[in-house]
């Protein structure tokens, strides 16, 4: 499916030769470890860091350096019981710096090793604050609207069957604990996971919004990326799909939001570090359903991959040096993939402006419209991404998500649409989160950092998650 790094310590996606710097941070994270080498106070660089990461719109590079920011204090002390503390900073520091510096916001966001990092720090914090906790969907998620997801089984006979045998399969999973020791043990562990697999599949009903749709596709890009019973990833997510099982059978219709971002984030894990091949298209288009969005990948070997990397690290230096780049407040951009992105973006707002206008008429309402304009947000979305534009590519993600939800609600059946808990966004919302994002881009364009619209995003998630007002 997809390639993945081949240790844990190494930073996993290829850098972003063309995507945005921002350099005011670099430079203070650079600082902040100069600092802690010499054991001096690094405070005022992870500040500064911190406020142009949020400026950039970069949030999970923000919410790192906050965790970087509380764990100092005890990695500067002298302090013989803060020596373990010492040493998990300064890993994460060095990781951090690395991962910055190649401009990818999708590893920033999604990247394994980085996150065993933002973990450490996190168990240094909660010594001191209690019920401190972080998960790996706080970070690859960040700012995301999610939308509800259903429970919602055929019959309550069938139902408890499948729970039944699902349970059944579950435990030699649990039991072995990812150790899955002689042949004739691992036989019977990946023979319990391929029975969990197919509960999973037979279980996922019509809705778009059904959890055991979204549990099993994550179930086959687990097993398919690499991640047998041996990844705790894999275990806990079976596990938490059992307890599902029994919220439904109690009645229970929303699968429980948790649930649901910790799954999404598994499944977009891998997607969004190395892309996607042609075989993980149902994949790509479930992403899409819940706002996420995957570029198409060319599989290569470890050692082409590190002839790009050279590669891409010469064309910015050539463009550093011929002053082919463009300041965006606290963002430096490549002048070409600039001019790129302004007409990427110009196609794509005029469609969405049109299609927004056009959502109103009851009597021009089209499924296939509304999945064009999904696809043109989406298209915007991944070329601010790409380009570092981090608000950007928030709000016209969530508006992409906005529109597959629309397009979801005119194709629907009957039997769907009497389960449905939170309607489509309405016209009113899409058009004003489309405005919004104009109003961004005239910023861009105009060679100007564009100002974050945090109203906007707030009113169009609470349309994705509860529905207009």
């Amino acid at each position: 499916m997809t390639l993945r790094s081949a240790s844990p310590d190494t930073l996993d996606a290829l850098p972003n030769p063309r995507g945005g710097a921002v350099r005011p941070a670099e430079q203070a994270i650079a600082d902040a470890l100069d600092a802690f080498e010499q054991r001096r106070d690094m405070t005022a660089q992870l500040l500064t860091a911190g406020r142009a990461l949020r400026e950039a719109g970069w949030i999970s590079a923000q919410r790192f350096t906050d965790a970087l920011l509380l764990v100092s204090p005890m990695a500067a002390s002298g302090l013989a019981e803060e020596a373990p503390a010492r040493a998990t900073f300064g890993a994460a520091l060095r990781a951090f710096r690395a991962s910055l510096e190649r401009r990818n916001l999708r590893e920033l966001g999604c990247s394994a090793a980085l996150f065993s990092h933002y973990r450490a720090l996190s168990t240094h914090i909660a010594q001191h604050t209690p019920g401190y906790s972080v998960t790996f969907e706080d970070v690859a998620l960040a700012g995301r609207p999610i939308p509800p997801v259903s429970l919602r089984s055929p019959n309550a006979a069938r139902l408890r069957q499948l729970r039944a045998r699902y349970e059944q399969a579950l435990l030699p999973v649990l039991r072995s604990k990812g150790d899955v020791g002689t042949s004739a043990v691992a036989a019977v562990v990946h023979a319990a996971v391929d029975d969990l697999d197919n509960c999973l599949a037979e279980l996922t009903g019509p809705d778009p919004y059904d959890f055991w749709r979204l549990a099993s596709a994550c179930a086959r890009a687990l097993r398919s990326g690499g991640r047998a019973v041996e990844d705790v990833d894999t275990r806990r997510f079976y596990a938490r799909c059992n307890i599902a099982l029994a919220d439904e059978e109690r009645g229970i219709p929303l699968a429980p939001r948790s649930l649901v971002r910790s799954t999404l984030a598994l499944l977009w894990r891998d997607y969004a570090l190395f892309g996607a091949a042609a075989e993980d298209t149902d994949h790509v288009d479930l992403l899409r359903d819940y706002g996420l969005t995957a570029d198409w990948h060319i599989a290569g070997t470890q050692a082409s991959e590190m002839l790009w990397e050279a590669g891409a690290h010469q064309a910015e230096t050539l463009a550093a040096h011929v002053g082919m780049t463009r300041e965006l407040g606290v963002l430096t951009v490549n002048a070409n993939a600039y001019e790129d992105f302004l007409q990427t973006a110009d196609a794509a707002i005029a469609a969405l402006t049109d299609h927004a206008r056009a959502a109103g008429n009851p009597q021009k309402a089209d499924p296939s419209a509304a999945l064009q304009a999904g696809d043109a947000a989406y298209r915007l979305g991944a070329a601010a991404s790409a380009l570092g534009l981090g608000q950007i590519g928030l709000l016209a993600d969530a508006l992409g998500l906005a529109w597959r939800r629309r397009a979801h609600a005119g194709v629907s059946t009957p039997a769907v649409r009497a389960h449905v808990i939170v309607d489509a966004p309405g016209a009113r919302t899409l058009e004003a989160a489309a405005e919004a994002l104009r109003a961004m881009l005239h910023k861009v364009a105009a060679g100007v950092a564009p100002q974050s619209a945090p109203a906007v995003l707030a009113s169009l998630t609470r349309a994705i998650e509860q529905g207009d007002a």
